[in-house]
Formats: C-alpha cells, structure tokens, sequence
C-alpha cells in the first residue's frame, strides 16, 4: 500500500473523509432464533445488541470531525514527513530493505501523523485525543502525588485503534455469540487469563481512609489533610485495586472537607462517557460480571411465567436505563407456543434538562418498536418523562385484561426517604403504595444491598468503603488493569457513586442503597407481600453462575430473596411481590 493510499484509509475512518450513510437500527438483521429459555447461550443476546450498536454510524459519528481530505493543516503538517520517507527510501540500496531501514521509515511515517494531529483544531470530539493519565504516574507515585480533586481520569487509546480493535470483537460476537472462546473477556470469565502479580502496598489505605473519614467528621482539617496527602501517595487510578479504591474515596473525602461535594458530584455525572464509552463498559460488566446477567434473567423468567397462557401483557418499568433486557424477553415471547402476547410497555424514567426532557425515553422506545417488529411480536411503548413519585396509578392506563408487572433494577435506591423527607410522606413509601394500589400480578425488585442511607457520615463512610472495596477487588480479579473498559466501568459506575455517597448530604445526596431487609420491612409495611422464589429459575441462575463465571462469585438464598456477592460480601438482592389483599381490605 502506497503512502497516500493509506492517508487516504486513515483519514477515512477518522470521518475526515465522506462516509456512507447510518444504518437504520440496532436489531434489523438479527435473527429469530430458536432454542431453550434456560438461560443458556442462546439467550444471552444482550452483548450481540451492544455489538451492533457500536457499528451503528449515527453513534459512532457523535464523536468524529468531519474535515475533508485536503485539510490546510493536515496537508502542510504530512508533507515535510512525506519528503522524509522518499529520501529514506531513495537512499537505500538496491537490494532488500534492511530491518534498521525499516524501523526508520516506519518510525518517521507514525512520527508524521503524530505531528499531524497535533496541528488540527482540537475539539471535544476529536478522536485523537491526548491520554488523560500519564504512563509515568506510577513512577512518580512515592514523589509528587496527584490531586484526586482532579476528575478520575481513564488512560484512552486513540479512537481510532479502540474502535478498529472493538470492531474486531464485535463482528465475533455478531456471528458467534457471547460464547466464542476467542474473546477475551470471557477467557476472563473463565479464568483462562492470569491476573498480574499483586504490588503489596507500602502501607495499610484502608485503615488510613477510616481515619481520615474521622478527621473530616470532627472538622480536624489539619489532620485531615496530613491523612490525604500521604494516601494521595500510595493510591492511584490506574493501581491495583486497593489503590483505585483508595483514590476514589480520596476524591470524596476531599471535596467534602473543602465543601464543594453537590459540585464535584453533578461534574463527575456531566462528563460521564459518551454513548460509546457507557456501552463498552457495559459489555465489559455483563460478560465478565454476573450481576446484571442474573438480574436480567430472573426478571424475564418471572413475566414469561406471569404471562403463561395469556393474550396480554403490560411492563411497568422503572427507569429506563437497563432497557436492554427485554429484547431477550421478547425473543422469548415470539417463539412461544400458541404465539406471542400484545405486550405494552411503559417506561418511567426521570426527565433530563434542556428543550427535550423525554428525548432518552423516546429513543429507547423506538429502538424497542424496531425490534419488537423484527421479531414479529405486537407492541406498545409509552413513555413517562416524570419523577417516580410523581406518577400516579390514572398515569398507566391499567387494563384488567392485561398481566401487569411492575419492574425496577435498583432504580429506588435514588428515592429520598424519611431521613430527609420529614413532614410528608417520603418517595420511597409513596411509589411502594402506588404500586400496591396498581395491583400487579408481580412486581420485580432488585436492590443495591447495603446500608449507605444512613445520615450518621462514619457509619455511612464505612458500609460504603465495605461494598466499594469488594466491587474494586472483583474489577482486579475479572479485567486487566490496563483495560480502557475497565476504567469507563470504574469511572462512570463507582467514583460518581462514591463521591455522592462519601461528600454529599441533605437533598444532594441522591446515592441511598438501604439493606434488602430494610427493603423488606419498608414494602411489608406499604401493604405488599413477598412471594416466594421459584426453585426452578433459581436453580438455573445458580448454575449458570457456576459454570460461566468466577468462582468468587456467590449466588444465594435468605428470606425469599436471592442473594449476589462476592467473596461473601452481598451486593445485590433479587424479590418478587404484589398486593397484600388483607391490608387492602384494611385500607392501609
């Protein structure tokens, strides 16, 4: 290939050049497949729908300049490299290049695209993007140490080799399923990948962290600051996991002792990844991680058997961001006997700022149109752009002839409750009793288990510094460390989290995960009643957690709710519910 032919390459998949047209939707193409709902490969499409929404070009493109091929700068930067390579070239002898000629001619061509780019505006979405974490931090860690006030900041490759590379894994998955034994995130998930030795750290953060915590409760800002500052030393983004934990808690602790948590919090959560960044995290977390798969499954386990035998069905979902759950579901449904149910789906999700506040729910709603055409199976979306408590039963045009199922995957966690809300009743008890009022045949909950909710800050800092600390360790044991999407996870799934729950208070405080028996008490007490777990999907998940993932993993059961953890530590629980006829009748 000729020097100008493979500019004329590069420049095309950085959008300088003119591209075809976005393809029209996530799911055209994917076939109807036939097979068991048990949980086994065949239903684990989720990863295949991530896939082929990151080759669509109408997300791709949010991120690329569109500069056309004879770019002044670009045009003037490639031609004293250009000189370069024909002298080289023009030098060498007759016979076969050299390997040092060689190493020259290809370091002088990288060289000139490296300088090349650096001549071209730059901009938010400019896919050569300068790395946002030094390489030489780690060296530098015992000497100067690093401000974790600054944004938990992810080592990026550039754009363009990221994504040349997650087309390669994607067009597998596309034709292979979750289960191709070349990927590497399942060789992850298998243990077929050994983890790096640990570096053992010069001293105990943990223990550090708890005392800084106390010194920043007791307003010891002079402590405070000796305990950060030497924690700052030995913790690091990019460390093991212990390290990534330390620095994110130091970024909480130190926007708290300087006042500015809401601050930090709402700009962690305003540059968040884009749309690109959040799915390959996520592709990372559903294939490496059992939380979300498990979740998942029970759920769409539970409303096919709800719905066994029925013409209707009705979804009630409570926040849209786990939506990629119900293709499967309605894979499922079209490939069931007698034929598929006219399912209807309403999706609740909070309103965002700016001229089109429902503009997430409705794209979701149109990508789950198209795929529910696909498929073959009658469906309805409706879209409610409200806070959860804020929606009303006259809101969901219930019909009796409808199975009614309420879903929400650790969505309520976001509700305020009494500890702020003191003179009316608070969110949580209000939505509890509006889907009491609804009457579902079942209402599916999952919770983020722990007692983070608590307005005392040190018994708060350390449940939280507890489940982080099992979160971060199982992100060391699952994914390399200089996996980009292992530090989107880590960045945009727990220091936004951390931050809120460790700096914040009063109604900025929007993190408040309560225990799944705090959750039992409180939903018993709004007039709904548990209903027991089934053993057959139970036993299926228990399985599937068996044989497809670490063995660190737990998977259990307590008071009918099916328990998820790692190394022993429970993180999520599962329950199903619905109206306590008794205190119906009661009026309660």
């Amino acid at each position: 290939m000729t020097i100008t032919s493979e500019l004329e390459e590069r420049q095309l998949q950085l959008g300088i050049m003119e591209t075809t047209p976005p393809s029209p939707c996530v799911f055209l193409g994917l076939p109807l497949l036939a097979g068991r709902i048990d949980g086994g490969k065949d239903d684990d499409l989720v990863l295949p729908y991530i896939s082929r929404m990151l080759m669509e070009d109408d997300i791709a493109g949010e991120f690329s300049d569109q500069y056309d091929s004879d770019h002044p700068a670009l045009l003037e930067a490639q031609r004293p490299f250009a000189e370069i390579l024909s002298n080289e070239i023009e030098t060498c002898p007759s016979q076969p290049l050299l390997t040092d000629t060689v190493d020259v001619v290809s370091m002088a061509f990288f060289k000139g695209m490296e300088e090349a780019n650096k001549l071209l505006p730059i901009t938010s979405k400019n896919l050569w993007k300068k790395r946002l974490v030094d390489r030489d931090d780690d060296a530098k860690a015992e000497g100067v140490g690093r401000s974790p006030s600054k944004q938990v900041a992810a080592p990026l490759r550039a754009e363009s080799e990221e994504e040349a590379a997650a087309r390669e894994m994607l067009d597998r998955l596309m034709l292979n399923g979750c289960d191709d034994p070349s990927l590497a995130d399942k060789q992850v998930v298998m243990g077929m990948r050994k983890k790096p030795p640990r570096r053992h750290a010069a001293v105990d953060l943990h223990t550090l962290l708890i005392r800084c915590a106390q010194a920043v409760a007791t307003n010891d800002r002079r402590g405070a600051a000796d305990l950060l500052e030497r924690i700052k030393r030995h913790s690091s983004p990019t460390g093991d996991g212990t390290q990534r934990l330390a620095y994110c808690f130091a970024h909480g602790l130190e926007a708290r002792l300087a006042g500015t948590g809401s601050q930090v919090y709402r700009s962690l959560m305003a540059k968040r990844a884009s749309m690109v960044g959040v799915l390959k995290g996520y592709q990372l977390y559903m294939a490496s991680c059992c939380f979300l798969p498990v979740e998942h499954l029970f759920s769409n386990k539970t409303i096919y058997n709800a719905v066994a035998g029925r013409k209707k069905l009705h979804i009630v979902h409570c926040g849209l961001g786990r939506w990629l759950q119900w293709p499967d579901l309605l894979r499922w449904l079209a490939r069931r006997d007698g034929g598929p149910p006219e399912v209807r789906l309403t999706g609740i999700d909070n309103p965002r700022p700016g001229f089109r506040p429902a503009q997430h729910i409705e794209e979701t709603g149109h990508r789950l149109s198209e795929c529910a055409r696909q498929i073959g199976v009658p469906f309805k979306f409706h879209g409610i752009a409200k806070k959860l408590e804020a929606v009303q039963v006259e809101d969901l045009g219930i019909d009796p002839d409808e199975v009614l199922v309420v879903n929400s995957m650790v969505h309520m966690q976001t509700l305020m409750d009494e500890s702020v809300i003191v003179e009316r009743p608070n969110p949580r008890d209000m939505v509890l009793g509006t889907i009491r009022r609804m009457r579902p045949s079942v209402f599916i909950h999952a919770v983020n288990n722990g007692s983070q909710s608590s307005p005392f800050f040190m018994t708060r800092f350390r449940e939280a510094l507890q489940s982080f600390a099992a979160l971060f360790d199982m992100m060391d044991t699952i994914a390399p460390r200089d996996d980009d999407k292992r530090l989107l996870v880590e960045r945009d799934m727990f220091a936004g989290c951390v931050t809120n729950i460790v700096a914040c208070e009063g109604m900025d405080r929007v993190q408040r995960p309560q225990s799944y028996k705090q959750w039992q008490a409180r939903s018993q007490r709004a007039g709904l009643r548990q209903l027991p777990l089934d053993p057959e999907i139970v036993q299926m998940l228990k399985d599937k957690v068996k044989k497809e993932y670490h063995k660190s993993f737990m998977i259990d059961e307590d008071q009918r709710w099916l328990l998820q953890g790692w190394k022993g530590r429970v993180l999520y629980a599962l329950s199903t519910w619905t109206a306590d006829d008794d205190n119906l009748d009661r009026g309660l």
